[in-house]
């Protein structure tokens, strides 16, 4: 008996075994050595990104010389959360202008349309346009998994596990899948953190509605088995243990 649950005690620690290249990235960069040498690496590739207005957003709109007019003002001290709705046909209804077609503009395109259109009533109609809800996405093995706001528009890959909380001792860092949306269909890309290219593509960017999800390694599956399991082995322990203990009696 004693034997059987050495065996067992012993498979399931090798099952377990984490290796430490397996929680440090950028591992086989060398950047993480001691002494390793200062590198460079070329990030001047990375395209040229705006966002555009799609429907559902939330847009705020500061008024500069009418601040009746726009959703937020440059007096108050509250930070617009609400902002106008863009519909689902892409447009915003504002004062005096009504309605107007947003959808599929830049931030800076929307604006000039807006003060466009108010020009028609007023002769100082300038304003500061901005879209509230530029959001990505994390799920999987972080410690804070949710919506992460990017007030820039974009944010690495690094910067978004950072404010997620890192990722958790079961995450795969070999692993990494981001999901992006472009005109109606659903790009996937697999990260490895840990390659020899780990720092470029920790470089990579994230930018609103993406998704970011940092896939369970093979032990995270075994920890939970063995979570689920756990009341069965202290059940058959139970059980055990009169067998265990006369059978230790009739040996001495």
């Amino acid at each position: 008996m004693k034997r059987i649950l050495l065996y067992f005690t012993a498979a399931f620690v090798m099952v377990g075994c984490t290796t430490k290249e397996d929680l440090i990235l950028f591992n086989e960069t060398n950047v993480t050595m001691p002494n390793a040498q200062n590198s460079v690496t070329d990030l001047s590739h990375e395209p040229r990104y705006e966002y555009r207005i799609v429907p559902h957003d939330r847009i705020s709109i500061t008024m500069y010389n009418h601040p009746e007019l726009g959703t937020n003002s440059i007096q108050s001290q509250k930070q617009d959360l609400t902002g106008v709705l863009v519909n689902s046909e892409g447009y915003v209804r504002l004062p005096l202008i009504k309605s107007i077609h947003v959808a599929g503009l830049t931030q800076t395109e929307a604006q000039k349309k807006i003060e466009k259109a108010y020009s028609t009533y007023l002769e100082d109609a300038e304003l500061s346009l901005e879209v509230l809800n530029k959001r990505a996405y994390v799920l999987g093995e972080v410690n804070k998994p949710g919506p992460i706001r990017l007030y820039n528009e974009k944010a690495s890959l690094l910067q978004i596990l950072a404010q997620a909380g890192d990722l958790t001792t079961s995450a795969n860092r070999h692993a990494i899948v981001i999901i992006k949306y472009r005109n109606n269909k659903a790009y996937t890309q697999t990260l490895n953190l840990t390659g020899n290219q780990a720092i470029k593509i920790a470089s990579t960017m994230i930018y609103p509605n993406d998704v970011v999800y940092v896939t369970p390694t093979n032990m995270k599956a075994y920890n939970v088995g063995l979570t689920e399991l756990s009341p069965m082995f202290k059940f058959v322990g139970t059980v055990l243990q009169p067998v265990v203990n006369i059978k230790y009696l009739s040996d001495d």
